[in-house]
């Protein structure tokens, strides 16, 4: 059901409610909107609270509403509305429009917000669904407001850079159409900004009348945030809008007209960036400063304190200790040493490389020398190329150094470790492919640091313009499962993006490796589970990948390709990972299922996986799937049951269960399925042999189930003449009805029964009771004691098992960004909502014993009730509530 205006409040209460400290609060407001999140209109809900300009919309609420947002559109926004929580176009027409009427925003957090939104929607939408977003806030920027324009140059700026990021060729065309109309603009209002900002610095340097500052102050801010953005539209204009000068040669007059008037700005700014570092009024106070917070009596040397105070914070942010040291280590390294001496410095290398022995094990002065050379080296690779020859470099010294395995050189393997990535873009020929071989051998170093390092260096290497995809395969496996061990061992968050980072750029290179090593097996099946360990990592935001992904999934889940007999087994594993990591199954994913059917067929070697892969198709699938492919799951379940073991049956019935559960009305559909199902449950060879005594029992609850659920359809099978027929041959006598042999089953092996099951067995065994059979008022007393035990023993109650997966849901260690619609809790919601857990036991029973009494007769049915012992006919009455 979609959400509409009328749901605002109660979005909002949500929000607010998530953000509580006490976990009652907290834990439902939570799960109600992970529900919230796959309903249409959540979105526009969130957009509204985002852009509320009242003043009771609390800012943490409007910042939690932006983050849902995101997610929304990160999730939800690519698919149709037919799609679980897919976006109508009426919707996202809505809020692409309500969008760019708020960024006028007046508070600049709001505004930011709402550009970040903007942003991410035109990565998607632009320009297939949304070709007039920059028309349109070009339009905005007719106005004179200043506020206004800086609003568009801020939405610009953030929609740019996302855009930039996009590195298909059709979207660098794109982003090449927009620099052609944006940067004429953008260009010519920097430079009126330039202007202005310094007309407004030189009056305020020469004024005295501190007032007329502070109240033209506001619109000058603006205008420097404003040029601020221009500027760096300008930047990404350039670089991204034009050829890059690896590829072409073709000259770029902007370039040529943007840089000098960009050092002449710098040239006429820095009197002023110099005037307020040396003015000793702004240097921070060792005493501190009382300010005079009555502002109409303040006196100039107030305000100038005031001022001083204030601008003091502003430089503090600007240049923190940090980045001072950062500008002066940059000054020193890179303008006053190493441009005029580069060759002292790789004169100090040779000196360290002939001093410390490539096999040396004690940590010696010369060592300490080697660290900090090959520290140097690494920081200026690019001035001492001209001066060192790398691969000699690395022949000679460095690679010998690799081998010496000793604790001590650690020091040193740390720091070729980074000399190689730094060093990539100079490696050439057959040395580059050597570089690879060591990168991976440091990511087996005993010492993580030399790790992180080795996995710094890869991030470069993979990056590299000369990257060799053909040289890197076979090191590709062993790559991601060292990579993902060191995600385990370090704890630091950007440690473990940077090695999802370098995985991503790995994955991109791995679909054209699959083509172009056709036939090589070895190699596909460590590709193979490189991609399932891949989309693990990646979770819910797996379909990501999809593009790339799925032509290889498919290729290797069809039995009829020509690798089929190596690639199968880690096929359907990849298969089975990307479905449990999908937030919903996309429409190619959906067309995969047949293939199914021939694995199946093929053998039963993959028969778990296959249970849990069908049971995917279950939870996500809904009715579009069974609707597709009803006759597709009828082959697979009639293949299994009655051609495995009992320990084969044990692994397929709970998936039987679960279609009978989401789908009671189209179970017909596997009418063959059940048929075998009664067979299994009527057989009684389970003496001694305690596993198929729970295939029996199992199959049971599940006809006990469909009983409940669909009594009518139950009824007639076991009518059937072909069920009497199958049976016998089976060499079952049956000289009873077969629902009065269930009945018998249900009595018998209620004690063998999990606490829910007992409950079908008992709900199955009351509704017997308005079914037109005769021999049921003979079998009254044992049905109702039967009934009895479970009411008075707790049905349906949640046993230890349920409890422990609730716990294990809910537990703070579950990722807070896990969709609704995610496995884990998908199922526990259909466990939450199985009818046989609802269902009032007693109330049931209560009305069905009034029908069995008019079906059968006042008299026939007291006399049945008469039978019953009094003890067992008072704990009836105690468990009815009957006096």
């Amino acid at each position: 059901m979609a959400l509409s205006a009328s749901d605002i409040q109660a979005v909002y209460s949500l929000l607010a409610n998530s953000l509580s400290a006490e976990e009652s609060l907290r834990k439902p407001a939570e799960a109600n909107l992970a529900q919230c999140e796959s309903r249409p209109g959540f979105c526009s809900c969130l957009l509204e609270i985002i852009a509320a300009r009242d003043l009771a919309c609390r800012e943490d609420v409007r910042l939690l509403a932006s983050v849902y947002f995101k997610n929304s559109i990160s999730r939800y926004w690519r698919y149709r509305r037919d799609t679980p929580g897919g976006i109508s176009n009426e919707e996202k027409i809505h809020i692409r429009n309500k969008l760019l009427l708020h960024i006028r925003e007046e508070n600049t957090k709001i505004a930011l917000q709402l550009a970040v939104l903007i942003s991410k929607i035109a990565r998607i939408d632009y320009p297939k669904e949304w070709p007039d977003l920059f028309s349109s806030l070009a339009q905005q920027l007719q106005s004179a407001d200043v506020l206004a324009s800086h609003r568009v140059f801020m939405v610009l700026y953030r929609a740019l850079k996302e855009l930039s990021t996009k590195r298909l060729a059709s979207d660098q065309r794109n982003f090449s159409e927009i620099t052609a109309h944006l940067f004429e603009y953008t260009w010519n209002l920097w430079n009126s900004d330039v202007r202005t900002i310094l007309q407004n610095f030189a009056a305020v340097s020469q004024s005295s009348n501190i007032n007329t500052f502070v109240e033209e102050s506001n619109d000058l801010l603006l205008i420097c945030e404003r040029w601020l953005f221009c500027l760096k539209i300008v930047r990404q204009l350039i670089i991204s809008g034009y050829p890059s000068d690896k590829t072409s040669a073709q000259e770029v007059w902007q370039v040529k007209e943007v840089c000098p008037a960009f050092l002449s700005a710098v040239q006429s700014f820095l009197p002023y960036l110099k005037t307020i570092l040396e003015c000793k009024e702004y240097k921070p106070s060792l005493t501190g400063r009382v300010i005079n917070e009555m502002g109409d009596s303040l006196t100039l040397e107030d305000r100038k304190k005031s001022i001083s105070a204030a601008v003091s914070g502003i430089l503090k942010n600007i240049l923190p200790n940090d980045r001072v040291i950062l500008l002066c280590n940059t000054l020193i390294r890179s303008y006053i040493s190493f441009q005029l001496l580069a060759p002292v410095v790789v004169s100090i290398l040779h000196e360290a490389i002939g001093g410390s022995p490539p096999l040396e094990t004690d940590i010696t002065p010369g060592m300490l020398l080697k660290d900090a050379a090959y520290t140097a080296a690494g920081h200026v690779y690019y001035d001492l190329s001209n001066y060192l020859n790398f691969n000699e470099w690395f022949r000679k010294s460095l690679s010998i150094e690799l081998s010496n395995g000793h604790p001590n050189m650690r020091i040193i393997h740390r720091k070729i470790a980074l000399i190689l990535g730094q060093w990539i873009s100079q490696i050439e020929g057959d040395t580059k492919k050597m570089v690879y071989h060591a990168l991976i051998r440091l990511l087996q170093d005993d010492d993580v640091a030399v790790r992180l390092a080795a996995c710094w260096s890869l991030c470069y290497v993979v990056q590299d313009t000369n990257f060799s995809e053909q040289d890197f395969a076979e090191l590709l496996p062993a790559c991601w499962t060292l990579c993902f061990k060191l995600i385990d061992d370090v704890q630091e968050f950007e440690s473990k993006v940077l090695f999802l980072l370098i995985m991503l750029f790995h994955f991109l290179s791995c679909y054209s490796m699959w083509e172009e090593s056709s036939g090589e097996s070895l190699l596909h099946i460590r590709l193979l589970v490189a991609l399932r360990n891949f989309v693990c990592s990646l979770g819910y935001q797996s379909p990501i990948c999809y593009d790339s992904l799925l032509p290889i999934l498919q290729s290797g889940i069809d039995v009829d390709s020509p690798d089929a007999l190596n690639l199968l087994e880690d096929s359907v594993l990849l298969w089975e990972a990307t479905l449990s990591n999908a937030p919903s199954i996309v429409p190619q994913l959906l067309e995969f299922f047949p293939y199914l059917v021939a694995i199946i067929d093929r053998s039963f070697d993959h028969l778990q996986v296959a249970v849990n892969i069908i049971e995917d198709y279950i939870i996500f699938g809904g009715a579009e799937f069974l609707k597709r492919h009803a006759s597709s799951i009828a082959k697979i379940l009639d293949a299994i049951v009655g051609n495995v073991n009992d320990k084969g049956l044990l692994a397929t019935l709970p998936i039987i269960d679960l279609l009978v559960q989401c789908y009671p009305l189209e179970v017909p559909l596997i009418s063959g399925v059940l048929q075998k199902l009664v067979y299994l449950c009527l057989c009684g060879d389970d003496e001694r042999n305690p596993s198929r005594t729970t295939v029996r029992v199992t199959s049971g609850a599940i006809l006990a189930r469909l009983l409940v659920m669909n009594t009518n359809y139950l009824a007639q099978l076991a009518s059937e003449a072909s069920l009497t027929v199958a049976l016998q041959q089976a060499g079952l006598s049956i000289n009873q009805n077969v629902l009065l042999c269930l009945v018998d089953v249900w009595i018998d092996k209620i004690d063998n029964v999990t606490a829910i099951q007992r409950k079908a067995y008992a709900l199955a065994l009351s509704i017997i009771l308005t079914l037109r059979l005769p021999e049921v008022i003979e079998k009254l007393d044992e049905i109702l004691s039967v009934c009895t035990s479970v009411i008075m023993g707790g049905s349906g109650g949640t046993s230890e098992e349920d409890s422990r997966f609730s716990s294990d849901i809910t537990s703070s260690s579950w990722p807070s960004d896990v969709s609704v619609s995610g496995k884990e809790l998908r199922k526990k919601q259909i466990k939450d909502s199985d009818p046989i857990r609802q269902f009032s036991l007693e109330d049931i029973l209560r009305e069905n014993l009034k029908a069995c009494a008019a079906l059968h007769g006042e008299a026939s049915f007291n006399a049945a009730i008469s039978r019953i012992h009094p003890s067992a006919f008072a704990q009836l009455q105690q468990a009815l509530k009957m006096v």
